[in-house]
């Protein structure tokens, strides 16, 4: 996942916890994460997020606990686990992942990338089309029941476009681009 993570991001993943020094740089040896910041504070976490955006960096940051509901609020996007999160963490953040699988992170950004293009598509095809409509309608003589069935026609493109992530393939692309 973190490995993963950094081809995706193109940033390396911070471990920023509220747990021991010893066992949280224990944890990131493990999974590959070379930046730890253990032992802090809500108020802590919040500052690292805060000093990390200042330097221009837009940060995802995944939390399930009430000690990380402030840094989910106050990053760029929050994802919280579901599972075992605390309430006020599932309230917080942005997203939630329902199963408690950090691997499921990846698909989740992938994916979420894929409906931010979609929706750039969706507002270009429908302003190419309500753009069409009106300069043929102040160019000539635009007939209602066509002005209607033009603006309707675009309604349902986009509609269609949209249907495009419930396909399976959506989701194995994004398993697979993560």
């Amino acid at each position: 996942t973190v490995a993963r993570l950094t081809r995706l991001t193109g940033g390396t993943p911070v471990l920023v916890t509220g747990d021991n020094p010893r066992a949280a740089a224990r944890l990131a040896a493990e999974v590959g994460i070379a930046d730890v910041r253990a032992g802090l504070l809500p108020q802590d976490k919040v500052h690292t997020v805060k000093v990390m955006e200042s330097a221009g960096r837009k940060l995802l940051v995944v939390g399930d606990g009430v000690n990380d509901a402030p840094a989910l609020a106050a990053a760029h996007t929050g994802i919280a686990m579901g599972r075992a999160g605390s309430d006020l963490a599932l309230e917080t953040a942005d997203a939630v992942v329902v199963r408690d699988e950090l691997a499921t992170i990846p698909t989740a950004v992938a994916l979420s990338r894929r409906c931010r293009r979609l929706v750039v598509q969706n507002l270009v095809i429908a302003a190419v089309f309500i753009t069409g409509l009106v300069v043929w309608d102040l160019a000539g003589t635009l007939p209602l029941p066509l002005g209607v069935a033009g603006h309707e026609g675009s309604t349902v493109i986009v509609g269609l476009n949209g249907l495009r992530l419930l396909r399976d393939a959506a989701w194995t692309r994004a398993e697979r681009d993560r």
